[in-house]
């Protein structure tokens, strides 16, 4: 039951009952000499007795109306206020409001406060943690994964390209004793081969570097983007806008936009991906959508994910929201939304 139906209730039967309770002391006090009166007086065709009740009734149905409305008018308020403090906004206390209301609003505009200095002491954090862990890291987790890449390049790839070239000679050298099976079996290893390659580069290219080094965010994304449209047949669209983000924020973001892209490549079997970096008013969103076979969110299996929580952690830590909708066979887009939070010195200049 909404507000407004609870109040029009609670109007009605509060009015008939102090009706009721009036009506039994006042004539208690001042008893009627002939009780029927009350029914044989009659106002606009209506017993006397009837006409009060109907009275007070729709005074209490008018009465709950107003206060329902009033009262559902504040909890939108109230709502708002909400809304503005979960996107990072500030809000300004309503006229209209009343002193219980104010007192709620102040207490949310308050937490509002407390949770922006909480988002920008975490994104500092996760600033100064990034700088730190990459200097100590880069170096050496760069030098293992280039290892690793140019030992799968220079041995299961060339095995796999020359493995590609031998059955394309024999596909295509006629065989007159060859039968119609030993075809489609040599036409479904070539295919074979074929599909292992494409996943061995996108394996080589999940195993890039992942630090940004010298670029920003949308330098790394740009490139990264680029080079997957290069090797692996996927129709690839990207809206990336130029900001400045710290240090820290695009790295993890960056990060995230690297996880989902592999977990697109190994699990979705999609044929295309749409990724977005865009900001707006005070929020940077990454979304990246893919029309591949999609999962249910819900299966423990998914929840437990390394990869999935490994996202949500990272979002988490620079102060913003992970959020991920997937259907089985239709496919799957991911969000992330960052509030952009000013430094102290950038809001005292």
């Amino acid at each position: 039951m909404s507000t407004v139906s609870k109040q029009v209730v609670a109007g009605a039967l509060f009015s008939l009952l102090m009706v009721v309770f009036l009506s039994l002391s006042f004539f208690y006090l001042y008893p009627l000499e002939d009780w029927s009166l009350l029914w044989e007086k009659e106002m606009m065709d209506i017993p006397g007795a009837g006409f009060i009740l109907v009275v007070s009734i729709l005074f209490g149905i008018v009465f709950g109306i107003w206060t329902g409305l009033k009262d559902k008018r504040q909890l939108r308020e109230i709502e708002d206020a909400l809304l503005d403090v979960e996107q990072g906004r500030s809000f300004t206390l309503p006229e209209t409001a009343t002193v219980e209301v104010g007192q709620v609003l102040k207490k949310v505009d308050a937490l509002g406060k407390h949770l922006t200095d909480q988002a920008r002491h975490s994104q500092k954090l996760a600033n100064e943690k990034a700088e730190e862990q990459e200097k100590r890291i880069q170096e050496i987790v760069s030098q293992e994964r280039n290892r690793l890449a140019r030992e799968l390049h220079d041995s299961v790839s060339q095995q796999l390209f020359a493995a590609s070239m031998m059955m394309s000679a024999i596909t295509e050298t006629p065989t007159a004793g060859r039968t119609l099976q030993e075809e489609k079996q040599l036409s479904m290893v070539e295919q074979m081969i074929h599909q292992s390659q494409l996943e061995m580069r996108a394996l080589l290219l999940h195993l890039r570097p992942v630090a940004l080094k010298d670029k920003n965010l949308q330098e790394g994304m740009r490139e990264l983007l680029v080079e997957l449209a290069q090797k692996v047949p996927l129709d690839i669209e990207w809206k990336i806008e130029d900001m400045k983000l710290d240090k820290g924020i695009e790295d993890h973001l960056f990060r995230i936009l690297q996880e989902s892209v592999s977990n697109t490549l190994r699990h979705a079997k999609a044929t295309s991906l749409d990724i977005r970096l865009i900001k707006r008013e005070s929020i940077i969103i990454l979304r990246v959508v893919d029309d591949g076979r999609g999962f249910d969110v819900n299966e423990s299996k998914v929840t437990s994910s390394y990869g999935l929580q490994n996202m949500r952690e990272r979002a988490i830590e620079i102060g913003g929201t992970f959020k991920i909708i997937s259907v089985p066979n239709k496919g799957t887009r991911l969000e992330v939304k960052v509030p952009v939070v000013e430094n102290e010195g950038e809001k005292n200049d």
